[in-house]
């Protein structure tokens, strides 16, 4: 048993994909009203966003093939999310709830729970299983 409590949840691509579309728009606010640098984190969310578009806009998860496929993608752009709001500093709750709430609708609700105290969210938070 993990010593993170976490949601155990089906994947669901469409409600990743909305959640992909508010961590675009977070990090767009804080990255273009900050500084430049913050360019690569930006395309990231971006191309996250693009990646689950087509499923948020079908509101339909794909054949189970294509969807693992598509998460495991997704997880990647997710870690890569992560690291690049450790380095620019650009942590905090509301992106880090976002980050979990990705995971989780990706099926990979453990790690979701640890990488989104990274990304800044509150361990206190009421949003957090326990």
């Amino acid at each position: 048993m993990s010593a993170t409590p976490f949601f155990d949840l089906p994947l669901n691509l469409p409600h990743a994909g909305r959640v992909a579309e508010r961590i675009r728009r977070l990090i767009e606010q804080r990255a273009f009203s900050e500084d430049l640098r913050y360019l690569q984190i930006a395309d990231t969310a971006e191309a996250l966003d693009a990646l689950l578009m087509p499923y948020r806009l079908s509101d339909q998860d794909p054949a189970e093939a294509e969807a693992l496929a598509v998460r495991a993608h997704a997880a990647t752009f997710g870690r890569r999310l992560v690291e690049e709001v450790e380095r620019h500093g650009l942590a905090d709750d509301r992106l880090g709830q976002c980050i979990r709430n990705l995971f989780e609708c990706l099926a990979l609700g453990e790690e979701g729970a640890i990488v989104s105290l990274r990304a800044g969210e509150n361990p206190d938070s009421l949003q957090r299983p326990s």
